[in-house]
């Protein structure tokens, strides 16, 4: 560029939008772990929430069938009828829960369909209670919106869960939205029948109030039992659920999701939809359909594989000082408290001062990734994903261990 280029060229101004929004953090440690492995360093990431598996080969092959049959042109903004449809039957089979294909809208991924529904329902000044910890993406969510995102913190004590109680003393006149995940990314806690009974009768006696219930993990459950807030009839008409494929499927790069929510709320996010992404890749539709064809034999599969791994991982966390963790009950993560670690130097001489340092200094000295928990609600708390193969997990919480003790 010439000195003549340099002097006339117009500043650049973002817009307040783009200002005000925070990069998800996931995404930001996991960009630094691959710039390290890049310069040759060994580097275990146990910071994004992707399974380790490969698709099944059956939804593969489905994709394969769609290409060679010529499913390659634009498609419905809420996406094909027969997957529409499709989810419905398995909304009636997991959940029962009786939908439409005109409740049910297809987007390229599930934060698209959390997004729609929050640009779809939160003004300007219109508060959202967002149960924490929560997963990275919400409050950002929020923020974009122009509403208030009101955090309400579940205990450790409590396996991170907010009550009822506590919801019911949060709720205020410009409460417009509640948003929470279970099984819930980051602490792996998931919502009992008798719990999310007590939260249906809170959001009862509030009629202006909607919940937005991300089900993402419902397949990836421990306990037995996965309830969807949807199922009870008080406050059916005001749940708008979201699920998708990429964690029960191990299909994280198809980025198919869906939500579930009363035709008129499905119409609005199909409009916001319309105008920004129209409708979901062809191909990928197509493999989702034969995902839920296929039924859950493949997720039961691997859900015995992360059940194995979260009780070794809590085995190598018993031996690790100052960790203290729930036992997480659903999803592949575990979110202990590292507090104890505050305040301790460093080999180098800085002082651990907050979830950040300490992640930073395990990246840098243990060279594992993970995410510090203020970008989830919880300052106190490291998020680790145990979607890794057994043996990378085992020597992570090794090098952890070992670089922990150095601290002063």
């Amino acid at each position: 560029m010439s000195t003549a280029e340099a002097t006339t060229r117009v500043p650049l101004i973002l817009s307040d939008r783009i200002n005000a929004m925070q990069e998800s953090q996931t995404i930001a440690m996991a960009k630094k772990a691959r710039a390290m492995a890049a310069e040759g360093v060994d580097v275990i990431s146990l910071s994004f929430g992707e399974p380790d598996f490969q698709t099944p080969q059956y939804i593969k092959d489905a994709a394969k069938q769609a290409l060679d049959e010529g499913y390659t042109f634009y498609t419905p903004v809420p996406g094909y009828l027969e997957l529409r449809q499709a989810i419905c039957d398995k909304f009636r089979r997991d959940n029962q829960l009786d939908y439409q294909p005109a409740n049910i809208v297809v987007s390229t991924g599930a934060k698209q369909a959390l997004a729609n529904v929050v640009l779809s329902l939160v003004n300007p000044g219109d508060e959202v209670v967002v149960f924490s910890p929560y997963w990275v993406s919400y409050e950002e969510m929020v923020r974009l919106a122009e509403g208030v995102a009101v955090p309400l913190v579940g205990t450790l004590e409590n396996e991170f869960k907010v009550t009822a109680a506590q919801l019911e003393a949060a709720i205020t006149p410009r409460t417009r939205l509640i948003m929470y995940s279970s099984p819930c990314n980051p602490t792996g806690a998931v919502f009992s029948r008798q719990e999310l009974a007590a939260i249906a009768e809170v959001v009862g006696r509030h009629p202006h109030v909607h919940v937005l219930a991300d089900e993402i993990y419902e397949y990836i459950n421990f306990v037995g039992e996965h309830v969807s807030l949807a199922q009870f009839e008080e406050v059916k008409e005001r749940v708008i659920t979201v699920n998708g494929f990429s964690k029960g499927y191990a299909m994280t790069g198809w980025r198919v999701g869906y939500l579930a929510a009363r035709p008129e709320i499905a119409a609005a996010c199909e409009k916001i939809q319309s105008q920004i992404t129209s409708g979901t890749c062809s191909i990928a539709q197509r493999a989702a359909l034969a995902a839920l064809q296929g039924g859950r034999g493949s997720a039961d599969e691997m859900v015995a594989a992360y059940r194995r791994r979260r009780d070794m991982v809590l085995d190598l966390v018993q031996d690790i000082p100052g960790f203290r963790t729930n036992v997480p009950s659903g999803a592949f993560y575990i979110f202990p408290d590292v507090s104890g670690y505050f305040g301790r130097a460093t080999p180098a001489g800085p002082v651990i001062q907050t979830a950040a340092d300490l992640a930073l200094y395990l990246l840098h000295d243990a060279h594992v990734a993970a995410v510090d928990g203020s970008a989830f609600g919880a300052p106190n708390c490291i998020r680790f994903s145990t979607a890794a193969a057994d043996e990378k997990l085992r020597e992570a919480f090794i090098r952890i261990k070992d670089s922990l003790a150095k601290l002063g």
